[in-house]
């Protein structure tokens, strides 16, 4: 048993120095390649410095690709699941969370079959946001906490069900509520 804690407690630590890397060159990256015309920026990861708006994981580039930050709020627009993680850049729960959002993107989630995944960035909720569609998705979907995680299941271009996961999440946990959510409605398929 202590040895199982301990080699959890190891990896904890080194999945924590690999996605602070990865935050850390994802923010230089950022703030070289942002201008006036920011939608279809392509970026490693989504950090505080990166234009408000909506983002949407590529994952043939394996990168993050700011889709819109005008018009109305985000809709899902192909069957399947998506999830939603709505990031506000002075939060600082949601740094955390980015601990545990991008290492688990890069090692499973991208090998998900029509799984989606979407970042609403603002810099605190739809009260101080430089983006119109970002703005109202926070809105539309209710969310005042931060990090707030949805998770939603389209089928025949409606979404059939959302869960909502706020506050931050370790990376084995996002995992699990993630797959559960997925196996849930797999069985029902």
């Amino acid at each position: 048993m202590g040895d199982r804690i301990m080699e959890d407690e190891e990896l904890r630590k080194l999945l924590e120095k690999v996605a602070s890397k990865i935050i850390k060159q994802g923010s230089r990256e950022m703030k070289k390649e942002v201008d006036e015309k920011t939608e279809g920026i392509e970026v490693d990861m989504v950090g505080i410095d990166s234009p408000h708006g909506i983002y949407v994981y590529e994952p043939s580039k394996d990168k993050w690709v700011l889709v819109r930050t005008k018009g109305d709020y985000f809709k899902p627009d192909r069957d399947g699941f998506y999830i939603v993680y709505f990031d506000n850049t002075r939060c600082p729960a949601c740094r955390i969370y980015d601990l545990a959002w991008y290492p688990y993107i890069k090692l499973i989630g991208s090998s998900l079959e029509n799984t989606y995944f979407v970042i609403i960035l603002c810099d605190w909720f739809a009260r101080e946001c430089k983006s119109e569609a970002a703005k109202k998705s926070f809105e539309h979907y209710d969310v005042h906490a931060s990090p707030t995680t949805l998770l939603m299941y389209v089928e025949n271009g409606e979404i059939k069900d959302m869960e909502r996961i706020e506050g931050s999440k370790t990376l084995d946990k996002l995992a699990e509520i993630i797959d559960n959510f997925i196996k849930k409605h797999k069985k029902s398929e």
